[in-house]
This record gives structure tokens, sequence and C-alpha cells, in this order.
């Protein structure tokens, strides 16, 4: 049967290259550009990175979490002031301590909570807070200073600092993201292997489409001498052998839990399935989107919120019956949370500091960090006690093996969370 896939003309520039990431191609989220296009340096020859070192799962929640009504402080009478009728009524909160507790859709994080697997980093935040979606998350993902802007991200700079170069003939990357484009937070300052699919399950159609579109572009003749292109040509074909490789563990994976319907879910499905075949991967990226609530926001982020808490409840015991969860950290992040006050159309603007959750095996579990305080005109903001930086400080030299120092570019406190 013949293609209805166009075949395209061969790519012989980055813009034409990156063009075609609007397809979901795996190979399109590789940053092993041409010489010309970054810097002439080629991949070191040296040993691949260990199969059993420890892996992180960044989950991103887009879009910014409110915070107040995912820990809800149900003992202070400055939130139900603030929220008269967005916060969660106190017989409905799932208490973790005498004052506060989860909003009731996290039902399934609150037992991993009791059991010790989740650490909740409270009011985490920045100095200097930037309430745009665009800038609060480049500053998230890069970890830079507020007035700082940063060419690299921190899992880029991660890289550049612990994870060797694939010697010639490896197809495995270090990074892989299941989200609709590379992390800002992957960027690196060296070449480094990664690798793009789309969030969920993906469409059957639509992955064979992309491999006939690989397979068209690597069989097409190259533009005559130009290096550039025969560069590209190799990335592609490296990509086709990892696009084949990680279809064929996705489509056999036989999880040992029940998943939920959703992309999130199916994405997380997969980030097991890529662990569990042995993949010398260090850190996985995937993002569950729709937080950005003005208005109505009850119903949205109470749904939300059971997508995320089902969702890494059964991946962390998908990991477990697999003997897998000595192995793998999972880390949540926002670009800010929500305002205290709640607004007009019963929704909640854009704030800044919120809490986080760190979930695996070897998490010390429950609260950490200082409470925020509430006492708080209308519409005025939260002031963070704990610096994002600080966690990922600590996820660097406590989880990765990794001096944060080299990767922050300073230093920053430590947290007791691993």
């Amino acid at each position: 049967m013949a293609s209805n896939v166009p075949t395209p003309l061969f790519p012989t520039t980055r813009r034409e290259f990156l063009q075609l990431s609007g397809r979901g191609i795996g190979l399109l989220a590789f940053s092993r550009f041409a010489p010309s296009f970054l810097v002439n340096s080629a991949l070191a020859a040296s040993p691949a990175p260990e199969k059993d070192r420890p892996i992180l799962v960044l989950v991103q929640l887009a879009g910014g979490n409110d915070g107040l009504n995912t820990l809800v402080p149900y003992e202070d009478a400055n939130y139900y002031r603030l929220r008269p009728t967005l916060g969660i009524a106190k017989d409905k909160v799932l208490r973790l301590n005498a004052t506060v507790g989860l909003h009731p859709s996290c039902a399934a994080l609150h037992r991993l909570t009791q059991n010790g697997k989740v650490a909740i980093v409270q009011n985490v935040g920045y100095p200097n807070p930037n309430r745009s979606h665009f800038r609060s998350s480049e500053i998230w993902e890069t970890a830079s200073g507020s007035n700082e802007f940063l060419a690299t991200g921190w899992i880029g700079r991660f890289m550049d600092n612990a994870c060797a170069g694939a010697p010639a003939g490896s197809h495995d990357p270090v990074g892989i993201h299941l989200s609709n484009g590379l992390p800002q937070s992957f960027l690196g300052a060296s070449d480094h292997p990664t690798f793009g699919l789309l969030p969920g399950a993906g469409n059957h159609r639509e992955n064979e489409e992309n491999r006939r579109l690989l397979d068209s572009l690597v069989n097409q003749p190259g533009p005559g001498e130009n290096a550039n292109a025969t560069y590209l040509k190799h990335t592609l074909m490296d990509a086709l052998v990892t696009e084949r490789k990680v279809q064929s563990v996705l489509s056999g994976y036989q999880p040992s839990a029940t998943y939920a319907g959703n992309p999130f879910a199916a994405s997380l499905r997969n980030v097991a399935a890529l662990i569990a075949a042995g993949l010398p991967t260090r850190v996985y990226f995937v993002s569950l989107t729709g937080f950005d609530t003005h208005s109505n926001q009850a119903n949205q982020q109470a749904n939300l919120l059971t997508t995320l808490s089902e969702g890494l409840a059964a991946f962390q015991k998908d990991l477990e019956l697999h003997r897998l969860e000595g192995q793998v950290t999972t880390m949540t992040f926002s670009e800010f949370g929500r305002r205290p006050s709640e607004n007009e159309s019963r929704g909640t603007d854009h704030g800044t500091a919120a809490p986080l959750f760190v979930m695996g095996a070897r998490v010390k579990g429950g609260l950490h960090g200082t409470a925020p305080d509430l006492n708080l005109a209308h519409n005025q903001d939260l002031t963070y006690t704990t610096d994002f930086r600080s966690v990922y400080a600590t996820m660097l030299d406590r989880w990765m093996n990794c001096p944060s120092e080299s990767v922050l570019g300073g230093k920053f406190a430590s947290l007791p969370i691993v």
C-alpha cells in the first residue's frame, strides 16, 4: 500500500530539521546537531552510563498548581478568610498532622505519604518571583536567579558534568522526555543524546507514519558533499534505531500495576517500561498540563489532582513489583503557585510559592520545610521559605551523585528528604 506520508526534502539547515519536530518524531528531540549549528565537537568515545545508576523522574505540573488547595492548612482561619468558596472543608481534608492535610482527590498520594514513600516540601519558591508562565518556567528549568538568563538547563548541566558521551554505535539516550517539545531543562553546553516521545500511549497510526517518514529521510540521497546534511543523516539513522527500540519496548511491556486510561498515566507507564528494559537513561521528564485555574478552579484542580495522585501511585507500585523502586526517585515541580486569595471567578491568579512532592523508596517521607504565613491582605502573595534550588541541590548531591555547585553555580542548603 502506498504511504500517504509525503516525502520531504532532506533537511539541510537547523531550521528545517527542527520544523519536523511538530510530527512528534523521537529523533527530533536529539540534541546532536551538525557542527556548524552549534560548535565543532564530537561525541566522546567513553563508556556509556551504567545501567544501575540512580534515575530521576521529573513531573511538571504545567500552568501553576495551586499549592494551598493541594496541601491544605485546615486549622488556619486565614485560609478560609482568603478563600470563602474555594477553601477545602476541614472534614474533607486528608490529614497529615494536626494542622495540614492533602486535597481529598489525593487519596492515593496520602496513602504513600503515610507509608513514608512521599516527602512534601512546603512553600517552595525563589527570591523576586516572576508571575509570567514563560519566564517562571524558564527560571525553574534553568535554575537561574530571577534576574539571570541562562542558555542551559539544570538537567543539561547535570549531563555535562555527570553523563559520559556514548561511544560510536550506541543509541541509548541519557534523557527521555514525554512531552510536546524538548524541555528547556535538558539543554546542555555539550551534546548529549536525548529522546522525545509524545505524551500518553501514542497513536499507532501516527507512530507508523513517523517511522515511515524516518525511513524515507534516511534512504533519501544526501545533497552532495554538504557536511551538515551528512551529519544530520547520521543523526536520523541513530534516531531511527532508537525509535524502533523504544517502540518495541513499549509495545511488549506488561505492567504489574493498573494505570488509569489517561495520557499522563500512559506516559508514566511508558517510563516504567523503559526503566524495566534496562536503558541507561538517567532522567525522564513527564508533563501534566491544565493547572492555570483562573476560573472555576474547584472541579478542574480536583480532576487534575486525581490524575496526578493515581498516576504516581500506579507508577510507584509498578516499580516496586518489578523490584526497581530503589533505583528511581520522582519529583514534581510547577512554575509557581497561586495567590492565597480567590478571585471573583472562583479561581486563583498567578502567585509565588507552592509545595512539591518527592516520591520513592529512599526518600524521608512526611512534611519538610516551613508552612507559609497566611496573615495576608487580599491579593498579597506568599513569601517562600524554601528555595527550589535547595531541592535541586539535594537531588543532585544525595541522589544523582553529582556535585550540585558545578550544576547550580552556587551552594544551596541541602534538605533531609533523601
